[in-house]
């Protein structure tokens, strides 16, 4: 339950990951992918879940999707290891297929006790997936991009996925759009 998640720290946090067979995922996927970075970041990054390369490194964002997110960061001048990257989904969805509802809800927990150890001062939230994971909202990326979220607190700015941009690069420049709020939005807190 969310209840015991809520006193683990880093390690213990990881070791439950790692052994959990809350659904099905983890019968099918290599190891979990559990996140990386800054465990103290200001900025916190949200993905779906891992696919091949990430289920075979045990790192998020390592594939083209990765590359991509990496240029995202460059070009608002933070680097990997000053933020902090996780996903809604620890394990690799068979076939990479959208994660179920009841997988989500399995996996939720984790993500939550990343967000409260880590603190983060802002969330950017990559995709439907976790955007609406976080908000507790069934919408589409389109209604609630441009806007500033709040999740528990911490402002939360929504973008679309890397994985989605390449497929659609027409939309890139929404992604930028989206970055710069997030910028401005981060700026706005530390004034």
């Amino acid at each position: 339950s969310s209840g015991v998640l809520a006193s683990l720290d880093w390690p213990e946090l990881k070791q439950r990951v790692h052994g959990c067979h809350r659904c099905d995922l983890r019968e099918g996927c290599t190891q979990t992918v559990f996140g990386v970075g800054c465990e103290q970041a200001d900025w916190m990054f949200v993905g779906e879940a891992p696919g091949l390369e990430e289920d075979a490194t045990g790192e998020p964002f390592v594939g083209h999707a990765g590359r991509l997110l990496g240029n995202m960061l460059l070009a608002i001048k933070l680097k990997r290891s000053e933020i902090y990257i996780a996903n809604v989904i620890k394990c690799r969805p068979e076939d990479d297929r959208h994660p179920h509802v009841g997988e989500i809800s399995s996996c939720f927990p984790y993500l939550q006790r990343q967000i409260g150890l880590v603190q983060p001062k802002l969330i950017v939230a990559l995709g439907k997936t976790a955007a609406t994971a976080l908000l507790g909202t069934d919408a589409t990326i389109a209604s609630l991009r441009g806007t500033v979220h709040d999740y528990k607190g911490i402002p939360l700015i929504v973008t679309y996925h890397p994985a989605y941009l390449l497929r659609s690069p027409m939309e890139k420049a929404k992604a930028w759009q989206d970055l710069c709020l997030a910028v401005k939005t981060m700026e706005g807190l530390t004034v």
